[in-house]
């Protein structure tokens, strides 16, 4: 649970503050629980909306970063599946606070815009948006990454 906090706080001591206020909301409310589901899912679920809560306190969160000039260009399929794990999850804890939250929330634990948007209190565009910019700004580290160990 604590690589889930990791995605949506700047350092892992932020992370750990969250995933302990996290598993005290998961000790508290136990008994509601109901057993629909899985345990793991159910606790998933509270680390994520008490990281976001996090992260809706945060003052960075407004951040913007410009690609006006940015130019889009293919990938091959292959060069996300060379890279190794580690390398990914490095990659986009470098996004922009903004873009790796969406990003996180979309891709990875699959949220709809609208969620995310109601989430985060900010329009389902903003969200999507901020996803393309997120993947056009992975697509350029990973293309650098590339040529780098080519």
């Amino acid at each position: 649970m604590l690589a889930v906090c990791v995605r949506y706080t700047r350092h892992r001591m932020e992370a750990e503050d969250v995933l302990q206020d996290a598993f005290i909301k998961i000790f508290k409310n136990l008994e509601k629980f109901e057993g629909k589901g899985s345990f793991e899912g159910w606790m998933r679920r509270i680390v994520v909306n008490t990281a976001l809560k996090n992260y809706n306190k945060s003052s960075f969160k407004k951040e913007k970063i410009g690609l006006e000039d940015y130019q889009e260009g293919s990938m091959e399929p292959d060069v996300i599946a060379s890279l190794y794990k580690e390398e990914l999850l490095k990659v986009i804890e470098e996004l922009p606070n903004g873009y790796r939250v969406v990003f996180n929330l979309y891709v990875i634990e699959g949220f709809s815009h609208r969620e995310i948007a109601q989430e985060l209190e900010i329009q389902e565009s903003t969200s999507r948006s901020q996803l393309v910019k997120a993947r056009k700004m992975l697509q350029s580290k990973i293309t650098q990454i590339m040529r780098i160990v080519a």
